[in-house]
């Protein structure tokens, strides 16, 4: 503690009352000169409590800001709140002061064993007033009021002329907050309690601990509280007063500890009340006192050549020059974030805004992430993590960034089964995204961003357990019995693949097949067999054992094979496309599921069948005849003529033509659909001679069935397609319904041709053939 005694009146008219701006940096430097110049022997903070245990971790090297007092109901982690603090607020400001000089510090807003449970409270008289007396007592904006007394319309804008660009006077610490003191008192005399009922509560509370301190470390107190608040601590009021607004608070247990936050979550658009708009310009405010401008406009240059951007001196002497200009243009007695912006957009970024979004969201916003040390007050759960993130080397990052996983490596598919594990317990630090160069089942990929409200999921997710298995593990087991379709407890037992549970999975898979044999809903059988199959690859690729999961997936094939037909007769439109979904699906499952379990050979001849079926059913809707007929192509089983044979069927001229425009975008929508006519004349001849021969007032009908297939077709695939049907019948060889094709095409592949390319085959693989092959059989080896 400093021995000079303090300025004589520093504490005079009682506590000295620093009001504030929360996270306001020129309010932060006048804390530290008001602080150093009066040397309180006890320093009073706007906040919780029961935080008082934890400001001595501020001197700790390990917890750097932004950071945040996190609280939460022991019993309901999800009710919570947080009171966030950066390098440049005046409570972190106070907090430094008081721990580097050895000055008690204390918190003194209502505790959050109070204000956690004030909503459940039945008889909060904000909760029982009327909409007249609502809008009586609306919020006020004391920044917004005064900005408008001053004749400034952004009180952003006014904050930063009136504080943040006029340092406290030495002489003078004290003046600031004597000045904004009346300013407060003036605007409560106008608006009363602002329309913040709360706010009395609040402020009672702090008058009864501002009264305990005076008595204990007698008159020297220093409070630091937020400005709106000051006039009310000043008030003349009587303990019995006080008490009696404290009485029947609502209270529960509450837990309290230090947790990261970043500066995008200071902003308003977090949600966070006490927000600014420009975090990262103000961490530059505080930290740059000096030359602002100059520093900041450098920082930006520096940014945007990291983008590859030509920036070079000139550009920021000019930019320096044009910000300033502005400045005194606008009357303002330095250039603000206003000014420098306009600069920056002008000169550096050449008039776009494009590289302009950058420089905000990197640097006026910016993602800057606090840390906090391991001897934090933390849940079992949170310790479990961090050791893993420390054992796995993945850091808690603010920015986003993007982790490729090859899970044949042990650490690598450690950190998947973390990443796993946490989404399953609604931990969202890592979202799956799509591999890029590989489509193997050992790739994975990962888009991190560790957000602040993370630790508030993580409290919530310590009901599951201590340790990040432990808890994933039970918390599976009670999703698996309360989950109340077949398909959520599919997913389930693929997140517990996909997350290394083995003890969770007997439990998931009990589950599924007693729901599975329960259930007589062929969509839902359809929708929950992909995802078993899925399972079953992810456990082949992480060594985990899925015999029961291979029981259940060959016994849902079954079922399915059996209830899909009669599934699938006398559908209306959007059923049909549904359940074209869940026939794709179950192809694509079924392939993989013939090639994954041994023993089951006939599934892939089965399934075959059930497509034959739905392809001449007539109470089968056309779009479903339509879709089988084209798996059936693609698998081989169904030849040219054949389905040109079914084409022509579907699309005689007795088929209504809304049922023929079905089965056409069931046969060719989707991939490959468009090279499917480009490569076979004689099927798009059959569509061409249909669509020119519907009825003209059935045309409009059809067309936008027709728009939605054709137009998910690539650009070159329509334009092959338009100059095929251009030539049209007559056309000349290839012209669409000609015998002869053009173009390389041919009704039938050209042996021939085919094999003038093998010598050339033969030499890119470096194979030396000792007798003839066939196209076919060099077609397979490439394959293979």
């Amino acid at each position: 503690m400093s021995e000079a005694p303090p300025p004589a009146g520093a504490f005079e008219a009682g506590p000295l009352l620093l009001g504030v701006r929360h996270h306001g940096p020129g309010s932060a430097r006048a804390v530290r000169a008001a602080l150093d110049a009066a040397a309180p022997g006890v320093v009073l903070i706007e906040g919780p409590p029961e935080a008082d245990a934890l400001i001595p971790l501020a001197a700790d090297p390990d917890l750097r800001p932004p950071v945040a007092l996190l609280a939460h109901a022991v019993d309901e982690p999800g009710r919570s709140a947080f009171w966030p603090m950066a390098e440049f607020s005046p409570e972190w400001v106070a907090i430094r002061w008081a721990v580097e000089r050895g000055v008690p510090a204390r918190f003194i807003d209502l505790p959050a064993t109070h204000s956690l449970a004030w909503e459940e409270n039945t008889g909060d008289p904000e909760e029982e007033a009327s909409e007249e007396e609502e809008a009586e007592h609306a919020r006020v904006d004391p920044l917004a009021a005064l900005a408008e007394a001053a004749g400034y319309d952004d009180p952003e804008r006014w904050w930063e002329d009136a504080v943040e660009h006029r340092g406290p006077g030495r002489s003078e610490p004290f003046a600031p907050f004597a000045a904004l003191e009346d300013a407060m008192g003036a605007l409560r005399e106008r608006y009363g309690d602002g329309g913040r009922p709360r706010d009395l509560v609040r402020e009672a509370y702090m008058r009864l601990q501002i009264r305990a301190a005076r008595k204990e470390f007698g008159d020297e107190v220093a409070v630091v509280c937020g400005a709106w608040h000051v006039p009310a601590l000043r008030a003349k009021t009587t303990v019995t007063a006080d008490r009696a607004l404290l009485k029947g608070l609502p209270k529960l247990k509450a837990d309290l500890t230090w947790v990261p936050w970043t500066h995008r979550r200071l902003s308003r658009s977090s949600g966070y009340g006490a927000g600014i708009d420009s975090p990262g310009w103000y961490a530059h405010l505080f930290s740059a006192p000096d030359r602002p401008v100059e520093r900041w406009l450098t920082k930006v240059a520096g940014l945007l050549r990291e983008e590859d951007r030509i920036v070079s001196s000139a550009h920021v002497i000019e930019a320096v020059r044009l910000a300033d200009t502005l400045a005194v243009m606008r009357g303002r007695p330095l250039a603000g974030l206003t000014e420098t912006t306009d600069a920056v957009r002008a000169v550096l970024c050449e008039g776009s805004d494009v590289p302009l979004s950058l420089v905000y969201d990197r640097l006026v916003v910016g993602d800057v992430l606090g840390e906090v040390p391991e001897s934090a007050p933390a849940v079992p759960l949170q310790r479990d993590l961090a050791r893993e993130q420390r054992r796995l080397r993945l850091k808690p990052e603010a920015l986003e960034r993007e982790l490729e996983l090859d899970l044949r490596k042990d650490t690598d598919a450690a950190r998947g089964r973390l990443l796993h594990r946490l989404r399953l317990l609604g931990v969202g630090w890592g979202e799956p995204a799509r591999s890029r160069g590989s489509t193997g089942t050992f790739r994975e990929t990962w888009r991190l961003r560790w957000e602040p409200e993370l630790s508030v999921r993580i409290a919530e997710a310590g009901v599951w357990g201590t340790t990040v298995l432990g808890a994933a593990t039970a918390k599976a087991e009670a999703d698996a019995v309360g989950a109340r379709a077949l398909a959520d407890v599919t997913a389930l037992a693929e997140q517990c693949l996909l997350a290394g549970l083995p003890d969770a999975l007997p439990v998931v898979m009990r589950v599924l097949a007693d729901r599975a044999a329960l259930d007589a809903d062929v969509s839902h059988l359809a929708q929950a067999l992909p995802a078993l199959v899925r399972s079953l690859r992810y456990g082949d690729v992480r060594g985990t054992d899925t015999g029961a999961l291979a029981d259940v997936a060959a016994a849902l094939a079954e079922r399915v094979f059996i209830g899909l037909p009669p599934a699938c007769t006398t559908l209306d439109t959007d059923a049909a496309q549904e359940m074209r979904g869940h026939v794709d699906a179950v192809h694509g499952a079924v392939g993989l599921l013939a090639e994954t379990l041994t023993g089951h050979d006939d599934l892939r001849p089965r399934w075959r069948a059930v497509l034959r079926t739905l392809s001449q059913r007539d109470t089968v809707p056309g779009l479903l005849r339509g879709r089988a007929v084209r798996l059936l192509l693609d698998d081989g089983v169904l030849e040219a003529e054949d389905v040109a044979r079914l084409m022509g069927l579907a699309l005689s001229p007795g088929t209504p033509p809304g049922d023929a425009a079905a089965w056409v975008e069931g046969f060719v929508g989707g991939g490959g659909g468009g090279l499917l006519l480009v490569h076979d004349e004689r099927l798009l001849g059959l569509v061409d001679a249909w669509l020119t021969s519907v009825p003209a007032d059935a045309f409009t009908d059809v067309l936008p069935l027709l728009r939605r297939t054709f137009s998910a077709y690539e650009p070159g695939v329509r334009r092959t397609l338009g100059e095929l049907v251009r030539r049209g019948p007559g056309g000349g060889a290839g012209a669409v319904g000609h015998p002869a094709t053009s173009s390389g095409f041919a009704p039938e592949p050209d042996a021939g041709r085919a094999d003038a390319v093998l010598p050339v085959l033969h030499l890119l693989l470096g194979l030396t053939p000792e007798q003839p092959h066939s196209m076919d059989d060099d077609l397979a080896g490439v394959g293979a």
